[in-house]
């Protein structure tokens, strides 16, 4: 089977922009390509080697578009500063909506970028996207207890604390909920 090298648009925040990485890329990297040959004719570099790591959330995205390669519309984005054209994090949903409509994302700001609101801009960026597309009616963040800025960046947004899960690799995890409805309401109507 053929991989496509399409791409969804790019999503503009303040001072990031959010790459989508095509689906021949994403199974490129979980097949263990080099840094400099998935970023080849892109308009961004990646020095921090951002999805590179062993806990990078490719591992489990890969098979989802190797299974359904439509499915990599919901996947992986970089964030890419727009100044440097340099690759800071990275953000993805964990799949497309449920028959429920819940969408739930995850996000990763490379280390030495924390602390300076790229993970609220990208999080931003990526709901409201996802808010405009069909079938998207909850917005899901799961968190561990322990990790405190992260838990402090979904409050920030006024997501609601709804209960907890055990994660098979990350241990408990806090969750966080928010109808689409009301965040359009809360971010949208600017």
């Amino acid at each position: 089977m053929l991989f496509s090298d399409d791409v969804e648009p790019v999503i503009q925040c303040a001072r990031v922009d959010l790459h989508h990485l095509s689906a021949r890329r994403l199974l490129a990297l979980d097949d263990g390509v080099e840094r400099d040959v998935v970023c080849r004719d892109r308009p961004y570099t990646n020095p921090n080697g951002v999805l590179f790591e062993n806990n990078s959330p490719v591992r489990w995205r890969a098979p989802l578009v190797r299974d359904n390669p439509a499915s990599n519309k919901w996947f992986i984005r970089w964030i890419v500063l727009r100044n440097t054209s340099e690759v800071i994090g990275s953000t993805s949903f964990h799949g497309a909506p449920d028959d429920d409509g819940m969408l739930e994302i995850g996000l990763g700001i490379h280390e030495k970028f924390h602390g300076q609101g790229f993970g609220y801009e990208a999080l931003r960026g990526m709901w409201s996207w996802a808010a405009t597309q069909e079938g998207v009616s909850l917005f899901r963040y799961t968190v561990s207890p322990d990790n405190v800025a992260s838990v402090a960046l979904v409050q920030k947004f006024g997501f609601t604390h709804v209960g907890q899960q055990i994660d098979d690799i990350d241990g408990p995890e806090d969750i966080y909920e928010m109808p689409v409805q009301l965040y359009r309401a809360r971010f949208m109507q600017e």
